[in-house]
């Protein structure tokens, strides 16, 4: 008995005597992101929404600039023949940029040459303002995003110093935790949501100028068929 006795408490001292391995706890995104407090509301907002015009930009420009080869090599056939009615339904049957300042184009025929250059520009700038629709949300949104954030992370803090000076000596981390995690939180949100939008609008404010670049390359080839005569 003696002997089951000293056992047991070998046992136990054995038991005690091994370190004690933390719970390591994890926290998820959808749980970070809440903790941020309130503000990370407009910031989700304003990621939501910056998400949604850059597909709805990507798709309109992608269509815009599509290759118009085939287009122009027909609008030269109809205007050497002298089928100015083919090349406006050609125009009308046609989404683009392109087409549009064509149309304008082949309506001023017959005028000076000036007066036609002059009406497919302004047409030009009007599709170049279609394409450019919500660029300033995202310009916008890029330099916005982290001051949002920062303005979360002074909050936080004003929050921490409030809770200490309110305990005084009886200051707890886990009082804390909460406005510290809000001031932390909050700025990496407004970074994410800004460095998307910059990435974003640049992107799409290239293509807009190789768009730009197509259209003014089909607009002299357009003004040089004009200089040419009829057949």
């Amino acid at each position: 008995m003696l002997l089951l006795q000293i056992q047991e408490a070998q046992t136990v001292m054995a038991t005690a005597a091994q370190p004690v391995i933390p719970h390591e706890e994890k926290i998820n995104l959808i749980d970070m992101t809440l903790k941020g407090g309130w503000m990370m509301i407009p910031l989700f907002l304003l990621l939501v929404i910056s998400i949604y015009i850059f597909i709805e930009r990507f798709l309109t420009i992608r269509r815009a600039n599509k290759d118009q080869s085939a287009f122009m090599n027909s609008i030269r056939d109809f205007i050497m023949s002298g089928r100015l009615d083919a090349a406006q339904a050609l125009c009308a049957g046609t989404d683009a940029p392109i087409a549009r300042m064509v149309s304008k184009g082949v309506s001023r025929i017959g005028k000076p040459l000036n007066d036609i250059n002059a009406a497919i520009e302004n047409v030009g700038k009007l599709e170049i303002a279609k394409l450019e629709k919500g660029l300033s949300w995202l310009s916008t949104t890029a330099g916005a995003g982290p001051m949002i954030g920062f303005l979360g992370t002074v909050t936080g803090m004003v929050e921490v110093f409030f809770d200490m000076a309110a305990r005084g000596n009886n200051i707890e981390i886990a009082t804390l935790s909460s406005g510290m995690y809000q001031a932390m939180i909050t700025t990496v949100g407004g970074l994410v949501v800004g460095i998307i939008a910059f990435i974003c609008y640049n992107y799409l404010v290239g293509r807009i100028e190789s768009i730009v670049f197509q259209l003014e390359a089909r607009t002299t080839e357009f003004m040089d068929l004009l200089h040419e005569p009829v057949k």
